[in-house]
């Protein structure tokens, strides 16, 4: 016997609609037109170039925006603003990409430090020694 998958849930918010309220959901949110709430997703969220959320919070696995968000962002794996995107808030995520031309303002902290690139010494710079130099004075 075969055994099935359950099938992924997929969320769509066509061009033409706008929400006013709280979206709780599962699986993945794609949103063509306009949220004005709290978006809380156990999954992926994608914000094309005509959507626009805007609330005081907005939660997801992964977040990529190509259209107008304005919340406060959690996102559990990474943040993706494209070229096309304006980004208005602070931001909590895993990692963050940002394409050159997005626009973004707010605080950015990523939360887990296994994303962050492994830190090093810094090289000894040229010209510098740990020994004092002469001074000359003229008298």
């Amino acid at each position: 016997m075969f055994k099935r998958k359950p099938a992924t849930s997929f969320t769509y918010l066509s061009r033409t609609c706008e929400l006013e309220g709280n979206v709780h959901a599962e699986g993945k949110l794609v949103v063509d037109g306009i949220i004005h709430g709290i978006v809380d997703i156990q999954g992926d969220l994608e914000i094309s170039k005509t959507g626009l959320v805007e609330g005081q919070e907005v939660r997801a696995h992964n977040i990529a925006v190509q259209g107008v968000l304005k919340a406060r962002v959690y996102a559990e794996g990474k943040l993706l603003l494209s070229s096309t995107a304006r980004l208005e808030g602070d931001v909590v995520a895993g990692s963050l990409e940002i394409e050159p031309g997005a626009y973004y303002t707010g605080y950015i902290e990523t939360r887990e430090s296994k994303t962050l690139p492994p830190s090093r010494d810094l090289p000894e710079l040229y010209g510098t020694s740990p020994e004092p130099t002469e001074s000359r004075t003229s008298a």
